[in-house]
């Protein structure tokens, strides 16, 4: 029977790319002893995630830079197979009527005012969203990306204000940390759809976002999450509750996960063109060959190459730096504060009329060398004259150390 088993290769080594630039590279977590998937069959990239989960936090470059070789080890056939032969995109761009004629089934925008702008901010975001279905029609999908931005009462009346219009979900309107304001929304709107989870980087976050069944739709990032071990995860605990899962972008990594899942209605995609009237690859000109949807859609064919099916640009090799430099900082040092310039101070004379006697002057002067207070010097004249510039010192500093004047 053993022969009958195939079998697998083992992950020996791991190369990182980072890209200097927005949107574009590759991330790898250091660790002792190594990239804790080093030694993993590249059958089962998720055999060893469970012990490496717990050398690492969920949130911060410890989850951002720590599963990018973890999602290159996977694809839709190593993670069940294509569900569907056809994946439909929206698009999110500043540029609705631009997304329609490129064929996407809908658009987002970013809401243009927060709570800080008052009641003016809440009637002009009110009226760049009712602008929105003049441009592309009563039937034109539109969703509204808040951001994290607003409060519960804040979107509460947002939402009854643009009841009129054909808005499909309002998206990150509170932190996903906020599970009872999401209640509140969703009480007093129980048929409008509300959706988060970029921002929520592990499954139990997530289990509270599902098990509260306040939102809709559910978004994580397959790169922020922490790689596909734990998008499954999060997915499988969102189908018992038959919440669709739509992951935030991250390109051909999430369209694999889009595929190969029966919750995973549709995905998003980023103009990534100021104007939003093009559609330019997710990842820049870090790969040759970046799927990027055709008429708003690709198709199972489209995917079906060994891994990812994306080759590295030789081109880009200028732009690559070494990936050590963001996780292994050289130390800076300490930036220490100027001592302010001050004007020495001016020897005093004794008067003439009541100058003491030698003997009783040098008595005094040599007593302050032996005994400042707080390495200030004094001078005797009619008692103690604190040194200025010492004084100062400690006061900016609070240094105890004494300063030499002449």
């Amino acid at each position: 029977m053993a022969s009958g088993v195939r079998q697998f290769p083992t992950i020996k080594a791991v190369r990182s790319y980072v890209i200097d630039g927005v949107g574009a590279g590759g991330d790898y977590h250091n660790v002792k002893g190594g990239h804790w998937l080093i030694d993993s069959p590249i059958s089962t990239p998720s055999s060893r995630w469970e012990k490496y989960r717990k050398s690492r936090t969920s949130w911060g470059i410890n989850v951002l830079g720590s599963f990018f070789v973890e999602i290159e080890a996977t694809d839709d056939t190593l993670i069940g197979g294509a569900t569907k032969d056809r994946m439909d995109f929206y698009c999110t761009g500043p540029n609705p009527p631009a997304a329609k004629a490129m064929g996407f089934w809908g658009a987002k925008v970013a809401l243009p005012y927060c709570p800080d702008e008052g009641h003016i901010g809440l009637k002009k975001n009110v009226e760049y969203l009712r602008a929105m279905p003049e441009s592309v029609g009563p039937d034109f999908p539109l969703m509204v990306d808040c951001y994290m931005s607003l409060n519960v009462s804040y979107i509460i009346e947002l939402a009854k204000a643009c009841e009129d219009i054909n808005i499909n979900w309002w998206e990150e309107c509170l932190s996903p940390d906020d599970t009872d304001g999401f209640e509140q929304i969703k009480r007093a709107h129980p048929t409008k759809k509300f959706t988060t989870g970029e921002h929520e980087y592990s499954r139990y976050g997530f289990r509270k976002l599902v098990e509260g069944r306040n939102l809709d739709i559910i978004q994580p990032d397959v790169m922020w999450l922490g790689g596909l071990t734990e998008l499954l995860k999060v997915s499988a605990m969102a189908a018992a509750y038959d919440i669709p899962v739509v992951p935030h972008a991250s390109g051909p990594y999430s369209y694999h996960f889009v595929l190969s899942q029966p919750n995973t209605p549709f995905q998003e995609y980023l103009a990534n063109s100021p104007d939003g009237k093009s559609v330019l690859p997710v990842f820049g000109d870090l790969f040759l060959d970046e799927p990027i949807p055709n008429k708003g859609f690709l198709t199972a064919a489209d995917l079906d190459k060994p891994g990812f099916g994306l080759t590295l640009n030789p081109a880009a090799r200028s732009k690559l730096i070494s990936a050590d430099r963001w996780l292994n900082p050289a130390p800076v040092a300490a930036l220490t504060p100027a001592a302010p310039e001050v004007e020495a101070p001016k020897a005093v004379e004794a008067p003439k009329e009541e100058a003491a006697p030698a003997a009783a002057v040098a008595a005094p002067a040599e007593e302050a060398k032996t005994n400042g207070v707080n390495g200030t010097t004094t001078n005797g004249v009619n008692g103690v004259v604190h040194d200025i510039t010492a004084k100062v010192q400690e006061l900016t500093t609070g240094s105890a150390e004494p300063v030499a004047t002449n």
